[in-house]
């Protein structure tokens, strides 16, 4: 049969959801050993088109994901294939789809053993699927060892074995795949470390579970991407103006100017008419001989500064970057966070509340998706704790209890930045490359959030916009990244982004110029 592919989908499936998906297909015709073998199948055409030749090692283990095995081995032996297949534990234990397609094999069944791999070429890993409860040991743990000590190709059916499929968690250990074949929808430990380091290239077969099953699994989580959040994307009209696309304050600081500037920039280059910075009277000249576009106010004191963010005009406010962990820099949060201005709250701005966390989130709750934190791990870990966790989900159960917690749209920052709301809502990204790992590129992200909020775009999905768009800049310019250079970059990706979604341009309505 022919495998359809699903590349597009956005819903992320939390294993137990998976579980419902497949109850839900039964339910609507499809049974179980059908999934089974459309499973087998699909793995067999990726195996074959990824690697045609060679001798194929099918690891089974005692669940579904080993009766994913057996029909794959069946499959692949059935197109004249070299298989052999190792099962864990006895055949006889075998129960349900499992057992069915362990009698249909009619090869030989060897006891798991790392002695196999010495006639492997490639590896099919069907031992533990992505709801593994427990460390992997033993023989398992001996035989995943070898795979990756002799960096044999392995394609992993699910997850790599010991991998969690909410979490991305290694249970013990997990082999290194080249390619997973996963089904209907991918699952967060396919996008969170460690586990997506592990994975591969991650392939998401169509087996016949209709999607209309999503409507009452009614998923909570996606991988970050336009699908999400483009009906919500500003649009500039012929006849707008600068305050209408929102006027953004960001707090200066006296030390590390840098910082605000570079935040200042990513808000102008993300679409806020107008970008000030408030700065304290001693740095004033130095804000001032930066770029033109940004316009720089005197805050001599938090009074001012409560003035200046009080402005009705004023939609957006960054406070943190550079700014200190100061009393200054915590009151300043605080005024931020008294008027209906939206507001990010990034670095320092976070860490001043180190010793009171409960009161920044009692300022912070009531005010709806008005607020967005954007903390790195440590940051994170300062008011938030190192055991906060919901359900097991390791960085999206952190960011989703602590924007609970907090009332905040949270944006745990890192390679596999986290998004959540307080509402359950969350996003996993995907697409930064290690070159962001620079100084300044968190300023910039923080500026990019700040420029969509001042524009009216809901918390949430400012924040994932900001998000993918910080990464895609900085895959647009490629090695040799600063942080000065990722907002310089975006009008590239805005432009590739109307174009892609058939957005309305911004000159679309302005009349031609006849000379």
């Amino acid at each position: 049969m022919t495998t359809s592919w699903t590349y597009g989908a956005t819903e992320l499936l939390s294993v137990t959801q998976m579980y419902s998906a497949d109850a839900a297909a039964e339910a609507h015709g499809v049974s179980s050993l059908e999934l089974m073998e459309r499973a087998g199948a699909a793995i067999t055409e990726a195996l074959d088109a990824n690697w045609p030749q060679g001798r194929v090692l099918v690891l089974c283990g005692p669940g579904n994901n080993g009766g994913d095995g057996f029909v794959a081995a069946r499959l692949l032996a059935s197109r004249g294939r070299d298989v052999t297949l190792a099962l864990l534990g006895d055949v006889g234990a075998l129960t349900g789809d499992a057992a069915a397609n362990a009698e249909a094999w009619s090869g030989a069944v060897k006891a798991l053993s790392p002695g196999l791999l010495d006639a492997a070429d490639v590896v099919v890993d069907g031992l533990f699927g992505a709801g593994l409860t427990r460390p992997v040991e033993g023989v398992v743990c001996d035989v995943i060892h070898a795979i990756n000590d002799r960096e044999l190709p392995c394609l992993a059916i699910d997850v790599p074995s010991g991998v969690h499929g909410d979490s991305g968690a290694v249970l013990g250990a997990a082999p290194k795949a080249d390619l997973t074949v996963t089904f209907f929808r991918r699952k967060p430990g396919h996008l969170l470390y460690p586990g997506r380091g592990l994975c591969g290239r991650v392939r998401v077969a169509d087996i016949g579970i209709p999607d209309d099953v999503l409507a009452d699994i009614t998923p909570n989580q996606w991988c970050n991407g336009p699908a999400i959040w483009s009906s919500e994307f500003p649009r500039p009209v012929p006849d707008g103006h600068k305050y209408g696309r929102g006027h953004a304050i960001v707090a200066g600081g006296a030390a590390l100017t840098g910082a605000a500037r570079l935040a200042a920039y990513g808000a102008l280059r993300s679409g806020a008419g107008l970008v000030s910075i408030a700065s304290p009277r001693e740095a004033v000249a130095i804000y001032r001989a930066g770029r033109p576009s940004i316009m720089v106010r005197e805050t001599s004191d938090t009074e001012a500064f409560m003035a200046a963010v009080s402005d009705p005009r004023v939609r957006a406010v960054l406070v943190g970057p550079g700014n200190g962990v100061t009393p200054e820099t915590r009151a300043h949060v605080l005024a931020a966070l008294h008027g209906p201005a939206g507001c990010v709250i990034d670095a320092d701005g976070i860490s001043a509340f180190a010793d009171d966390p409960n009161g920044l989130f009692d300022r912070v709750r009531g005010r709806a998706e008005e607020t967005v934190m954007t903390p790195h791990s440590g940051e994170f870990v300062r008011i938030f704790g190192e055991d906060l966790d919901e359900g097991g989900f390791g960085r999206l159960g952190r960011a989703r209890a602590a924007a609970a917690l907090s009332g905040a749209v949270l944006v745990l920052k890192g390679a596999d930045t986290v998004i959540a709301a307080p509402d359950g809502r969350a996003a996993i990204n995907n697409n930064a490359p290690p070159t962001l790992a620079t100084a300044g590129s968190g300023d910039v992200l923080a500026g990019f959030i700040l420029g969509l909020l001042a524009q009216g775009m809901p918390g949430f999905s400012a924040a994932c916009a900001g998000v993918w768009l910080h990464g895609a800049a900085a895959t647009r310019f490629g090695p040799g990244l600063i942080a000065d250079d990722i907002a310089a970059c975006l009008p590239q990706v805005l432009q590739t982004l109307y174009a892609d979604l058939g957005l309305e341009r911004p000159l679309d309505g302005v009349p031609d110029t006849t000379i």
